[in-house]
């Protein structure tokens, strides 16, 4: 049995495929998280599904409580953390409704707080090793079932994380892409800084809903734009994570 946190709009928690299912509220020493957490078991695994923006989405990415969603999932003895997000796409190669599954990021972000140690205890330094910040045990889980069901994937891709709400301007957009960016979001750096020093494996779902504002051919991107791609594409991701979660113990 494993138990495993969601972060994300992922719609799980609307479909009739958990049992035990409850509303778990939970507090922490940096505040509320960004919801409280859908409960459900699911062959033989428990999961809790955290809402990252909130469920009406009214947390801007900026002041999303990173820290409290992660204490939280550490609270609740997760053992694997999964990540869903929409993302632009900085590569012609990466098109819109295809998946990516990160193995390296880039923080751009600025206004985050994306560490546990504001001071170091004696004897404790937390220096926490990041060269691979994403758990490749996880990765690998999602890659074989997006293989399984015939989903366009990206085995690995490097995610910058800006700071937002706003999107880049084209030079920024190429910027990212010099600097060797595959895609862009607004959310996984952070998150992923902090399982790690949970010590807890991470993983992301990202779905590319548009070209950022690199490809001067293309109108650049848009909050409408980017809805309608996720909402077109959105069962994709959330048939990977049912069968991933059907088959988490395989």
């Amino acid at each position: 049995m494993a138990i495993i946190g969601l972060i994300g709009g992922s719609g799980l928690e609307k479909m009739n495929i958990f049992s035990d299912t409850r509303e778990v509220v939970c507090e922490t020493p940096y505040g509320a998280p960004s919801s409280s957490f859908y409960f459900g078991r699911i062959a033989g695994n428990e999961v809790y599904i955290l809402s990252r923006h909130a469920r009406d989405h009214s947390i801007t990415p900026s002041h999303v409580n990173n820290r409290a969603n992660i204490s939280a999932l550490k609270d609740l003895n997760c053992d694997y953390i999964i990540a869903t997000t929409a993302c632009g796409s900085l590569r012609e190669e990466i098109c819109r409704g295809h998946i990516v599954f990160p193995d390296q990021f880039i923080d751009f972000t600025k206004r985050r707080i994306n560490t546990f140690y504001e001071h170091f205890e004696p004897g404790v330094i937390g220096h926490v090793a990041m060269a691979d910040p994403f758990s490749s045990e996880l990765r690998n889980k999602l890659i074989d079932v997006a293989g399984s069901l015939g989903l366009s994937y990206h085995s690995k891709g490097t995610v910058v994380t800006i700071e937002g709400p706003r999107f880049n301007t084209r030079a920024e957009s190429m910027m990212f892409r010099a600097l060797g960016a595959d895609i862009v979001n607004m959310s996984i750096a952070p998150e992923a800084t902090l399982a790690n020093e949970a010590g807890i494996p991470y993983a992301a779902i990202a779905l590319s809903t548009d070209y950022d504002a690199w490809k001067h051919d293309e109108e650049a991107v848009t909050w409408v734009e980017i809805l309608k791609v996720f909402e077109e594409n959105v069962q994709h991701v959330t048939a990977l994570l049912v069968k991933v979660l059907n088959n988490f113990n395989a």
